[in-house]
């Protein structure tokens, strides 16, 4: 279900995270449309964080990359990323008062970006929501093979380590349907939203001096 938000009217960080606790949240049609559409799927996409899946190559690649981790070092940088047309991505729904909305509400302390250098360069991430114990998931990318994947699975880690309880992914695509990512109905949704965002998870849980390694991150999806 999606309706139309009026184009004039300011979205702040307050409503926003009023929209998240009811289940919603913006959308644009694409790049080049100022308006932005509220969104509540009949079927809600989510991965169970004590039923992720890591595949056996990219439990190999976490382990032997030389790719570096780090979270909310450049958010600004992850949107630019997540918002680049590409060869299967030819339109974005990332416009400008997307960016300036997320990029008030990552001010105010809501919004994590989880990064992947390659050196100094960033070659994958993905950002999104934190409200209690709850995650939601809004875009990825990658510029280097598993860069979009290994920062999965650092924020999969961090989510367990900080005692968070929801990870939303709002939609599951075959492509994250290969880490354990499920469909609820919204009725199951609203229960499993409403418990989550009840109390306090800590993202920054994991956060020390040096940047968590792949296997120490897939230790702790493990449960090790």
């Amino acid at each position: 279900m999606a309706n139309r938000e009026n184009t004039f009217i300011e979205i702040t960080p307050e409503v926003l995270l009023k929209a998240y606790a009811c289940g919603i949240f913006p959308m644009a049609e694409s790049a080049d449309d100022p308006a932005l559409y509220w969104i509540e799927p009949e079927m809600r996409g989510i991965i169970p964080l004590d039923g992720f899946h890591i595949p056996a190559r990219l439990a190999r690649s976490l382990r032997t990359t030389g790719f570096t981790v780090r979270v909310d070092r450049d958010f600004e940088a992850v949107i630019d990323g997540c918002a680049e047309a590409k060869g299967d991505r030819a339109r974005t729904w990332i416009n400008t008062r997307i960016r300036k909305i997320y990029g008030s509400l990552f001010e105010h302390g809501h919004c994590h970006s989880v990064e992947v250098y390659d050196g100094g360069t960033l070659v994958g991430g993905l950002y999104g929501v934190s409200l209690g114990r709850a995650f939601f998931g809004e875009s990825m990318f990658h510029r280097a093979r598993d860069a979009s994947k290994i920062a999965l699975v650092h924020l999969v880690a961090r989510l367990r380590a900080g005692g968070y309880r929801l990870l939303d992914t709002q939609y599951v695509t075959e492509h994250l349907k290969t880490f354990g990512a499920v469909e609820v109905g919204k009725r199951r949704y609203h229960k499993l939203l409403e418990e989550a965002i009840v109390g306090e998870a800590d993202f920054a849980a994991l956060t020390t001096k040096r940047p968590v390694s792949g296997a120490e991150a897939l230790k702790i999806v493990s449960g090790e």
